[in-house]
């Protein structure tokens, strides 16, 4: 049996991102920088010759396109299983969703704290705060936050090894991602970029982290492109 690898792509680079908002289960589209963003990233992992079992997404409409994207720089549209799974969504900013970064983790939650900076706060920490300061009641808390992202991805892994292992090609958000890396080993990355690739294996009903945010594939392709061009 192969290895079960879950290679997670954090989608390209949206309206939101761009302008500063925190997106969240609000949706904007990739910008024309940020699809071309997501093409480096296809043409690098296709210059990998990593193979891919099958695909899957976060069913916002970001995380689709990017795979969309991905999937025909691969020449894999059709080819290869793709499905979306709402578990492995954005965090829920609640009533703060759509609201800019710099109101929310530079303001609001530091505030309710008492804290410098939003990075001083753990995971649990900051998803409670978020339950505390959304006037709309729709953000998660942490016990229901954690339970969804776990098991969405191990659903997935389960699913790659049960059907041989293999490589499985993921596309979901920043702070999903985190969050699970985070359930693995208790560290708490910052600042995935757009396109950034993190692989996590699966063996014996365990995960180990391999590697975090790597932009090499993007890298590779971006020369190619630029080439091209």
């Amino acid at each position: 049996m192969a290895k079960t690898r879950l290679y997670i792509v954090r989608h390209g680079k949206t309206m939101f991102n761009t302008i500063g908002r925190a997106q969240g289960w609000s949706d904007t589209p990739l910008t024309a920088a940020g699809e071309r963003g997501i093409r480096e990233l296809g043409i690098g992992l296709r210059e990998s010759g990593l193979p891919f079992k099958k695909a899957f997404s976060s069913d916002s409409g970001r995380t689709i396109q990017t795979m969309g994207i991905i999937l025909e720089e691969l020449d894999l549209t059709g080819r290869i299983p793709y499905r979306t799974d709402k578990r492995i969504r954005e965090w829920c900013f609640g009533s703060f969703d759509g609201a800019y970064d710099g109101e929310l983790f530079m303001g609001v939650m530091p505030r309710v704290f008492n804290v410098e900076h939003v990075h001083q706060l753990s995971y649990p920490e900051l998803a409670e705060g978020l339950v505390e300061v959304d006037t709309a009641g729709w953000a998660e808390s942490w016990k229901k936050l954690s339970s969804r992202i776990w098991e969405g991805f191990s659903d997935i892994a389960k699913e790659i090894e049960a059907a041989g292992g293999g490589n499985a090609l993921i596309v979901s958000h920043g702070m999903t991602i985190g969050t699970f890396v985070y359930l693995i080993d208790q560290t708490r990355p910052h600042g995935l970029d757009n396109g950034s690739v993190t692989v996590i294996e699966y063996e014996n009903g365990q995960f180990t982290v391999d590697c975090i945010g790597d932009m090499s594939y993007r890298e590779v392709g971006k020369k190619i492109l630029d080439e091209i061009e």
